[in-house]
């Protein structure tokens, strides 16, 4: 362990050194000064790391700055904090000993050494130094499990929220994000928007080109939605089988129109055979909308369901196409 001798004797830097020595102590740095001191110890050093140092023995009596407070400026160090420092002292009057104390002092050697008492004294405070690493050590590795334990469970919420076929949010993750919003909306009086989105004959598309095409298929629209919701705010989900759900916050007609107009853009850029639809040759997608100013008179759940009247209603009228919603009149029918 590293000790750092601070003293403008140089008689008794050499006394202190040959006892330190003789008990087996010889990593030993040695400073004239409380300005030497400080340069061994980088004090000034805003960018220094952990020191390569485990105590200090401080002369009291020094030219220029005392020991008292050179000690007071080591402990204002927050990476020397930890370094504990004997004072070395020809007197040991109260007055001395309270502020070297208070100056962050771990103990004091009074002045000419006894061999026996700074053995024991440097042995003692080597080993609290040894204690406090190790503290410091099982502190750091508690933090690190902590913050990775932390960084796992964020993933893990990540992909509790997740559809693991398609990478959008599940339904759970909507019906939590939804109630969220409309909360949000209701507290400043702003629009909300719905979009259900409905491919188009996709039963008919499994049946024919199989469940594994499937698949890929309900990615690529996934992905093809998700490009569509351009703001931070808007959120994309599978609502289940084929259905998808996009939320969009502070959103009124125009705007959930033109994201809804840009999905099927992007769908249709897909271009993805579909040869068992009744539209035409490439797959298709059915939007209904729904927008309000939220109001208590609506709830969360009955905005969901009037976006899927109009998702009804586009099914009806052909499919391929956009319809909106009627706050005032929506029946639930199969489709």
């Amino acid at each position: 362990m590293k000790i750092l001798i601070v003293d403008d004797s140089e008689t008794s830097r050499l006394l202190l050194a040959t006892v330190l020595g003789n008990a087996g102590y010889c990593d030993l740095a040695f400073a004239e000064s409380a300005a030497e001191a400080f340069d061994i110890l980088d004090v000034g050093n805003p960018h220094a790391g952990e020191p390569d140092l485990d105590l200090v023995l401080m002369d009291v009596l020094m030219p220029g700055m005392n020991g008292v407070e050179a000690a007071s400026v080591i402990k204002s160090n927050p990476l020397l904090r930890d370094v504990p420092i004997i004072m070395v002292t020809v007197s040991d009057d109260e007055e001395t000993l309270a502020a070297a104390f208070q100056a962050g002092a771990a103990d004091y050697i009074k002045k000419p050494v006894r061999k026996t008492e700074l053995r024991a004294r440097v042995a003692s405070a080597l080993r609290l130094k040894e204690e406090t690493d190790a503290r410091k050590a099982r502190e750091r590795e508690l933090m690190d499990l902590a913050r990775r334990l932390g960084e796992a469970n964020r993933k893990l919420e990540e992909l509790s929220n997740l559809d693991g076929l398609t990478g959008v949010a599940n339904r759970r993750y909507f019906d939590k994000l939804l109630q969220r919003e409309y909360q949000r909306a209701l507290r400043e009086g702003t629009e909300i928007a719905v979009l259900l989105a409905d491919v188009d004959y996709f039963k008919d598309y499994n049946d024919t080109y199989g469940h594994l095409r499937g698949d890929d298929c309900l990615k690529e629209v996934a992905g093809a939605i998700t490009r569509a919701a351009l703001r931070p705010g808007d959120q994309v989900a599978r609502f289940g089988g084929e259905e998808f759900v996009v939320l969009l916050p502070g959103t009124g007609w125009e705007g959930a129109r033109e994201v809804a107009e840009r999905i099927q853009e992007n769908v249709a850029a897909l271009e993805i055979e579909h040869g068992a639809s009744r539209i035409g040759p490439m797959l298709t997608i059915s939007l209904g909308m729904m927008s309000i100013k939220a109001d208590r008179s609506v709830t969360p759940e009955s905005l969901v369901n009037m976006a899927d009247c109009a998702l009804y209603d586009a099914k009806r009228s052909g499919r391929n196409c956009v319809r909106t919603g009627n706050r005032d009149h929506c029946t639930m029918q199969d489709g």
